[in-house]
């Protein structure tokens, strides 16, 4: 698999990772086997990169993690959790005594003792101008809690705002067929700073497969259930702040261009892999089978200007509306 540099973390990732919210969480039952699975195939893949959070299924997500660890300690991943979303979402909550707090307790669920790489989890935008904030992450590295920091964000000025900072590695972003607004001065940014992008929701939460419809039901403990307004979270969390209908309207646009040798999915993997300044993109998967279609994005070849140029017109004509002055 192709490897790109987070450059101030000093850490060559594989393309396409895995995003292990799944297995946490928020998306209906994945019991253990099928998680050790989703990770064992993705390793096998060449991916080489997992993102988690504290949150997932309240820290399972890292707990099977650092269980998988254990037994493949030669898998080479660098993993990536979050902090913050554990808490009411407050300013004032984000110190270094609870940075301390919850980086002790992410070591302890992944069984290590310097975690890779820790990222505010879509904090109030308060917090990305705060110095006593990263004063305090700075301090993280410093005690060697941890080896770097990054965060994870809702909207675009919060990751200018986040890749002006010198200690930031790396900025969390959706960023998919979908939500095109990163291409315009995220991506660029973060290439002139050397901070890595981790494109996150890259199948807008399912929809780019191209398997639903206006009849697909998800489980009552599936997000794309409870959070379809954004009831619990930023509705951009789900289906990319998309409504539903407009969403496979545009589905149905863009999958004529998968044709043959891809699916959908891999598609529109492919599609955020091309983007210039993407260092990385985490889908989740279900099982074993979803982790290998989802890393053999990594190895196809880059779309056509034709196909990216449906993409923007389908975006242009039928998304933007929607989303574009949102995040």
């Amino acid at each position: 698999m192709q490897q790109r540099t987070l450059p101030r973390l000093g850490r060559h990732v594989g393309v396409v990772g895995l995003g292990a919210w799944q297995l946490g969480a928020d998306w209906g039952q994945v019991d253990e086997a099928d998680a050790l699975a989703v990770l064992a195939a993705a390793a096998d893949s060449g991916v080489t990169f997992v993102d988690t959070a504290d949150v997932y299924g309240d820290g399972r997500s890292e707990r099977l993690i650092g269980r998988f660890l254990r037994s493949r300690p030669d898998a080479g991943l660098t993993v990536a959790t979050k902090m913050g979303r554990r808490v009411e979402q407050r300013p004032e909550a984000y110190t270094a005594e609870n940075f301390r707090a919850w980086t002790d307790r992410s070591r302890a669920n992944l069984g290590v003792d310097t975690l890779d790489l820790v990222q505010l989890h879509c904090p109030p935008t308060a917090v990305f101008g705060d110095d006593r904030v990263f004063d305090a992450l700075d301090e993280l590295v410093a005690t060697g809690r941890i080896a770097g920091y990054g965060v994870s964000v809702e909207t675009c000025d919060q990751a200018l705002t986040a890749i002006a900072r010198p200690g930031v590695a790396s900025v969390q972003i959706i960023l998919n067929a979908l939500r095109l607004k990163p291409l315009e001065r995220v991506l660029p940014a973060a290439s002139a700073a050397g901070v890595g992008i981790i494109a996150r929701v890259p199948l807008a939460s399912g929809l780019l497969s191209g398997r639903y419809d206006e009849h697909t039901t998800f489980p009552a403990d599936d997000h794309r259930t409870f959070n379809r307004h954004g009831e619990s979270f930023d509705v951009g969390e789900t289906f990319s702040g998309v409504d539903l209908g407009t969403g496979l309207a545009a589905v149905r646009r863009l999958a004529p261009l998968a044709g043959t040798g891809r699916t959908l999915a891999q598609f529109a993997l492919r599609w955020v892999v091309d983007q210039p300044g993407v260092t990385v993109v985490i889908p989740g998967a279900r099982d074993a089978d979803q982790a290998r279609r989802n890393a053999a994005a990594a190895g196809l070849p880059s779309l056509s200007t034709e196909e990216l140029a449906v993409v923007r017109h389908t975006y242009d004509e039928l998304v933007r509306p929607q989303v574009h002055d949102r995040w």
